[in-house]
């Protein structure tokens, strides 16, 4: 029986789903809206509310522990630095997903999870230096 285990295994091993949701925080802190199948939007957005809490909590220690959590410096300084003061009047809440339709090649569900009250400049903004 699995009583009181949450999370969709998603037909992947613990550590491809942890590295893809790593990854899927990341992009979504980047650009602040990003389209996935709607069983993953579900499940990412407790991934990232919490880490949007860790930056309101500031610190060294939530700084440490979100960015193992992504594993990406330039997203963990744009969690303490812009989206902590963006959200610190709310007390929760900072994510959205709304339904999109379906995928044409095999009629997944598709969603758009994004931030709210975010800025529609972040969307396919690259805000990463360049790597020589």
């Amino acid at each position: 029986m699995r009583h009181g285990v949450y999370g969709r295994k998603l037909n992947r091993t613990t550590p491809h789903r942890l590295a893809m949701f790593s990854n899927m925080a990341v992009s979504l802190i980047e650009h602040e809206q990003i389209t996935t199948t709607l069983p993953k939007a579900k499940d990412l957005r407790p991934i990232v509310e919490k880490l949007i809490s860790l930056g309101k909590r500031g610190g060294l220690h939530a700084r440490r522990q979100a960015f193992a959590k992504l594993q990406d410096g330039p997203a963990t300084n744009k969690i303490f630095d812009q989206l902590a003061k963006r959200y610190e009047g709310r007390p929760g809440g900072y994510t959205r997903v709304v339904k999109a339709g379906f995928r044409k090649g095999d009629a997944a569900a598709m969603a758009v999870i994004e931030l709210v009250d975010r800025d529609p400049a972040a969307k396919g903004k690259k805000d990463r230096p360049v790597s020589p």
